[in-house]
């Protein structure tokens, strides 16, 4: 063997300084992703069908509460789209979903004057005899102070002034700590003697709008009729009985339980290249309150998913997994629909490679957040998605934070799927949220392409990046 003299020494070092020091390295996402993210980027604000189908589902069916005629038209609707935008393995994947039907509802305030108050009755409630029930209100803040009235709250209509405090950009909204009386008032006022349950509509503005939601008697021993009363109306009779007064009310609810019905998830996919049998899903939930059109919640995360995916497609990019656009039945009173997805599929959430849910509106994206039960996963995951914020710099979506997905992709958390939720502007929603207000009109066209956007890149990237979200490079 011939020895190297001096000068093939200096030629190794001045080749090896010309070659950048990360060049035997895989490269990493963003130098791989970056053509694709911005193609899928140019392409949907070029135009995308994600207003119209918003549109076709809101003014063309409208409400879609589990169980119901509507619910079920939204469902077969779902199919025939994906069906005509092209996608594979187009189905419905059935479920039993509880029905709950709302009826007719007043509350009357017949002391210290006559008059018509907001409402609507909680999902999930009882109704009250056909005559209604008339009784005194009492006003309280919380369960604290509601037991501390003791023997005073028999036979009283229990009104939970709980105020959800205004948005505030760094911390959100109020809404986890304001919800708890929606859920749970009626067993507290129950369990104190109550006959019935008034809630403040869990929202920081209002137009005299009162706001639904699902409710729950846990384990209560009775069960009394609970509704919600516009912020602007449970103010008012705090007011009065603040001064003095005696307030009395008269509330008529045909609110009752009819057992399930028959309903389902839709399901279309884009079948990977390589491995097919791995999956990433993306989603938003069909199903919405009795109210409004179900345009932000949650129409726009529905269509985002369904767009993202028809995107990708037209853009010829098949990635190495599958990607599965899942539409969710019954997340608003029973994530049946979640929960008979995670039974279905058992076999296979070993792997799913990630599951994403857009369920907060459809509102300009921010990022995304993220859930992992293995720490150190989450770790490696939250380096990865760094990686990929950088992608969706132009849509500005580029905060990534640890905690919090979505309902119905949360149930698949115990098989260790690592799951994701779509964040977006959040200033705006629970003004809206579960109401009447609830309409396409509230629904910005370029926010929902923006976010469509977001929704193809990371589903794309988290399809076709080698190895999965979360795993050691």
């Amino acid at each position: 063997m011939k020895h190297p003299t001096h000068t093939t020494f200096a030629i190794i070092a001045i080749a090896s300084a010309a070659i950048p020091a990360h060049a035997n390295q895989a490269p990493g996402l963003v130098d791989q992703y970056r053509p694709a993210a911005n193609r899928i980027i140019n392409a949907v604000r070029a135009g995308n069908g994600a207003y119209d189908k918003l549109e076709q589902l809101c003014d063309g069916v409208g409400h879609r509460l589990s169980g119901s005629p509507q619910l079920d038209q939204a469902i077969d609707w779902a199919v025939q789209t994906m069906r005509a935008d092209g996608h594979e393995n187009v189905r419905k994947e059935h479920a039993m979903v509880p029905r709950w039907v709302r009826g007719r509802e007043s509350l009357l305030m017949t002391e210290p004057r006559a008059m018509d108050l907001a409402m609507l009755g909680l999902g999930g409630s009882v109704g009250t005899p056909p005559e209604g029930l008339t009784a005194e209100v009492i006003v309280v803040r919380d369960e604290k102070e509601l037991a501390s009235l003791g023997r005073r709250v028999s036979g009283k209509i229990v009104l939970f002034n709980n105020i959800m405090p205004a948005y505030d950009p760094r911390e959100g909204s109020g809404y986890g700590s304001a919800v708890k009386y929606r859920l749970a008032g009626a067993a507290f006022a129950a369990r104190h003697g109550a006959v019935a349950c008034l809630v403040r509509s869990v929202t920081a503005t209002s137009l005299r709008s009162p706001h639904t939601g699902a409710m729950s008697y846990e384990h209560a021993e009775r069960k009394v009729p609970a509704a919600a009363v516009a912020t602007e109306d449970a103010a008012m009779i705090a007011r009065m009985i603040a001064r003095g007064q005696r307030v009395v009310v008269t509330l008529k609810m045909e609110a009752r339980s009819e057992g399930e019905a028959s309903s389902a998830n839709v399901v279309a996919e884009l079948r990977g290249r390589e491995r097919s049998d791995e999956i990433v899903v993306i989603s938003g939930h069909l199903d919405s309150w009795d109210v409004g059109q179900g345009a932000h919640d949650d129409g726009s995360g529905c269509v985002m998913a369904m767009e993202a995916l028809t995107a990708i497609r037209r853009l010829g990019l098949t990635p190495r997994r599958t990607i599965r656009v899942v539409l969710w039945t019954n997340e608003e009173n029973g994530v049946a629909g979640a929960r008979q997805y995670v039974k279905d599929h058992a076999a296979e959430l070993p792997l799913h490679a990630a599951a994403i849910e857009a369920d907060s509106g459809g509102f300009r994206p921010t990022g995304f957040s993220f859930q992992f039960d293995d720490k150190r996963r989450e770790a490696i995951a939250q380096r990865q998605l760094e990686e990929i914020a950088s992608l969706l710099a132009p849509l500005g979506a580029t905060q990534m934070r640890a905690g919090g997905s979505g309902a119905d992709v949360g149930r698949m958390r115990p098989a260790g799927v690592p799951l994701l939720g779509l964040n977006v502007d959040g200033s705006r929603y629970f003004d809206y949220h579960h109401s009447q207000a609830d309409t396409l009109d509230k629904v910005n066209p370029t926010d929902l392409t923006e976010s469509t956007a977001a929704m193809a890149v990371m589903a794309y990237v988290l399809a076709d990046m080698p190895g999965r979200l979360g795993q050691p490079e």
